[in-house]
């Protein structure tokens, strides 16, 4: 497997991410034929489908939120030993900020950190272009 780098870190699982929803998609879809004219069966048919992608997007929803959890929580920790004097500032980051941090080695941390809070860099892919030395997170889901 390559070095993970600002180009190649995102992840996506085919069968997951084009599969699954495209096979939800095609039922959705095919589900709404059902529903004119109006039959109870089409509507449960509509209703079962609608449930199923909303099943599968929460499914993806849930875990990334509490990874983000753990990663601010992470990263947090990461502050108060490599750049203390921005533990409070640090806080009121947003959460995709805090995330394309993660990335920085440790050497460069904190002053891609100061560039941050001091509003230099703001979008999470210029963070990650500005990054040196790639920090590998080779877990993220």
């Amino acid at each position: 497997m390559a070095d993970q780098n600002a180009q190649n870190h995102g992840r996506f699982v085919p069968l997951f991410h084009f599969v699954t929803f495209g096979l939800l998609a095609i039922n959705f879809f095919r589900s709404t034929h059902g529903l004119w004219p109006y039959s109870a069966k089409g509507m449960h048919d509509f209703l079962l489908a609608t449930a199923l992608i909303l099943l599968a997007w929460f499914t993806r929803a849930f875990p990334v939120g509490v990874q983000d959890r753990v990663i601010r929580l992470e990263e947090r920790l990461r502050v108060r030993e490599l750049a203390p004097a921005h533990a409070v500032r640090f806080d009121a980051l947003p959460i995709a900020q805090v995330i394309a941090l993660r990335f920085a080695s440790d050497a460069e941390f904190p002053a891609l950190l100061q560039q941050v809070l001091d509003g230099k860099l703001t979008a999470p892919k210029d963070i990650k272009a500005a990054i040196k030395t790639w920090r590998a997170d080779d877990q993220r889901i």
